[in-house]
C-alpha cells in the first residue's frame, strides 16, 4: 500500500467522521434541545416548553421525567392536568397571565396523586368546579406564587399528605375554604404569606397538625377565617397541634360569600378553634367579627362515625390509625340536638389550647370565647376543658374574666357561669344557605406578586419539606391601613 493511498483512505475517513459529528448534532437540536427529553436516564434535568414545545400542559407532564421542569407560556388553558410523575416542577411564567380554566366544567386545576416532591409555581386557577390546585397522597409538596379563584370546593388543597408548603399565594372564592390542610398528623407542613378572602372559610382543617403552621398571613372578608376542626368523617383525627401565629384576621361577616354548611355554622368568628386539641394561637392581630375574635368552640358532627378518641392517643400518628376497625357508637354515647342537629351528634370538644399574645378588638359575642355543650353529662365541662389565656390585649370574653378563669399558668379561680358563651344560641342561628352557583360570582382579584426569574431551573434536589420557622420571633402583624 503505497504513501498515496493511504493519504487519500485518511482524508475519506476523516471527512466521514466529520459528517457523522454535524449529523449527530443535529439530531440532538431535532429532539428538541433543552425544551425536549434527553435520551438517557441519567441524563440533566430537562425543560419541557409549553406551548412551543408541548401544546397542553397535561402533554408536557405526560412526557416529564423525574427533576425536569414544565414552563409553561403565558395564555389560557382549558384542561384539567393530573400528575402522577415525581419530583417536577410546574411553573409559569407570569402568574396573572398563565392561566388555567375550568369553564365551570372541569374538576381540578392541576390534581398530583401520589407523587412526591411535585412543585407548583407562579400560575393561576380560576373556574374549575371542585379545586385550584390539590396535592392528595403525597409525601413533599410546594405550592408558591399561586392564585386560586372562583372554584367550586377548594383553591388550594393538600390532603393526606405530608412535608409541604404552601407561600405567597392566593385563594377567593371558595365554597368551602381559600387554603386547606387536611388528615395528617404530623403533618410537617407550613403555610407563609398567603390572602385569603370571600371564601366560606379562609382556611380549614380537619384532622390536621403536628409541626403545621399557619403564619404571617392574611384572612378577611370570609364567612369565618381560621378554622382548624375535628371530625370522624375523614381519618386521623382529631385535629392537633397546629400553630397560628402572626395572622391578621378581620371583617370575616360574609353573608354573600360562597358557603358549605360549616362555614354557615362558623359564620361570623375570626379564629375559631373548633373541636381541635393542643392548637397554639399566638401574636395574632383580630378585630371586626359578629360573633367571636377568637372562640374555642366543640364541633357538632351530625351522623357521626365514631367518638373522639382517648387523649393518650393523641400522638399516634395516622399511619397507624388509618387501618383501625371502628364499631358502631352506641346509643348513649351521642344524641340529637332537637331542631338543630339530627341522628348521632358527637361533640369534639377543644381541649388543652393556648391562646396568647393576641390582639383582639370589635367582637359581638366576645374577643376571647370558649364554650361546650355537655349534653351527655360526661363532665366536660367548659372548665374541666384545659385551654389557657394569657398576655391578650381584648376588651370581652365569654366566659367574663377569662384569662383569671382559666391563666396560663397556676390555677384559676372566679365565675364560669358569668357571661358564658351561648353556643345553643349561636347553632340555632347559622347564616342562610346561599344560592348555588355563588361561588362563580365573587370578585375577580387584582394581579398578584409574580416569581422574579421564572426561567431559571431549580436547584437543591427534590423538594422534601418546609423551610424552618422560628415562630417565636414572629410578632404581632401592624394593621393595615387600608382597615
Amino acid at each position: 500500500m503505497n504513501r498515496r493511498f493511504l493519504a487519500v483512505l485518511l482524508a475519506v475517513l476523516t471527512a466521514f467522521a466529520m459528517i457523522s459529528t454535524s449529523c449527530s448534532s443535529k439530531n440532538s437540536s431535532d429532539t428538541g434541545g433543552d425544551d425536549s427529553k434527553k435520551p438517557s436516564e441519567d441524563a440533566a434535568p430537562a425543560l419541557l416548553k409549553v406551548p412551543q414545545r408541548y401544546k397542553t400542559i397535561q402533554a408536557a407532564v405526560d412526557a416529564a421525567k423525574p427533576g425536569d421542569m414544565i414552563l409553561i407560556n403565558e395564555g389560557v388553558y382549558k384542561e384539567a392536568v393530573d400528575v402522577t410523575t415525581e419530583n417536577l416542577t410546574i411553573r409559569g411564567m407570569d402568574r396573572n397571565k398563565v392561566i388555567l380554566d375550568g369553564e365551570f366544567k372541569l374538576e381540578n386545576g392541576i390534581r398530583v396523586l401520589d407523587a412526591k416532591s411535585v412543585v407548583i409555581e407562579n400560575m393561576t386557577a380560576r373556574n374549575y368546579t371542585s379545586n385550584g390546585f390539590f396535592w392528595t397522597g403525597v409525601d413533599g409538596y410546594r405550592g408558591s406564587y399561586l392564585t386560586a379563584y372562583r372554584n367550586g370546593d377548594y383553591g388550594i388543597y393538600a390532603f393526606d399528605s405530608y412535608n409541604g408548603q404552601i407561600d405567597n399565594s392566593y385563594g377567593s372564592g371558595s365554597p368551602d375554604a381559600g387554603f386547606y390542610i387536611g388528615q395528617c398528623y404530623p403533618c410537617n407542613a407550613l403555610i407563609d404569606n398567603v390572602v385569603s378572602e370571600y371564601n366560606g372559610l379562609g382556611y380549614s382543617g380537619t384532622n390536621s397538625g403536628g409541626d403545621l403552621s399557619i403564619v404571617n398571613s392574611t384572612f378577611r372578608y370570609n364567612r369565618a377565617g381560621i378554622v382548624p376542626n375535628s371530625g370522624s368523617y375523614e381519618l386521623c383525627y382529631p385535629s392537633r397541634g397546629t400553630s397560628i401565629v402572626g395572622n391578621l384576621v378581620y371583617s370575616n361577616n360574609g353573608y354573600d360569600n360562597p358557603g358549605i354548611s360549616v362555614s354557615l355554622l362558623a359564620q361570623g368568628n375570626g379564629i375559631l378553634v373548633a373541636g381541635a386539641v393542643q392548637t397554639d394561637v399566638e401574636r395574632n392581630r383580630v378585630w371586626d367579627h359578629e360573633r367571636t375574635g377568637i372562640g374555642l368552640v366543640p364541633f357538632p358532627e351530625e351522623d357521626a362515625n365514631d367518638l373522639a378518641p382517648s387523649h393518650d392517643s393523641w400522638t399516634t400518628p395516622c399511619s397507624e390509625t388509618r387501618d383501625v376497625k371502628v364499631d358502631p357508637i352506641p346509643t348513649d354515647k351521642c344524641k340529637s340536638v332537637d331542631g338543630l342537629l339530627k341522628g348521632c351528634v358527637v361533640f369534639w370538644n377543644p381541649f388543652d389550647n393556648t391562646v396568647v399574645g393576641n390582639v383582639v378588638s370589635e367582637s359581638g359575642a366576645g374577643d376571647l370565647a370558649v364554650g361546650t355543650v355537655d349534653l351527655l353529662q360526661t363532665g366536660e365541662t367548659t372548665d374541666k376543658l384545659n385551654n389557657k389565656f394569657c398576655d391578650n390585649t381584648f376588651s370581652t370574653s365569654a366566659p367574663a374574666n377569662l384569662e383569671v378563669l382559666s391563666p396560663c399558668d397556676g390555677t384559676g379561680s372566679g365565675n364560669w357561669a358569668d357571661s358564658p358563651l351561648d353556643l345553643i344560641g349561636l347553632m340555632g342561628n347559622p347564616a342562610p344557605k346561599p344560592p348555588d352557583g355563588t361561588y362563580k360570582k365573587t370578585p375577580v382579584p387584582e394581579a398578584q406578586e409574580s416569581m422574579t426569574a421564572p426561567e431559571t431551573l431549580p436547584t437543591g434536589g427534590p423538594f422534601t419539606g418546609p423551610k424552618k420557622i422560628d415562630l417565636a420571633a414572629i410578632k404581632v402583624p401592624d394593621k393595615p391601613q387600608e382597615s
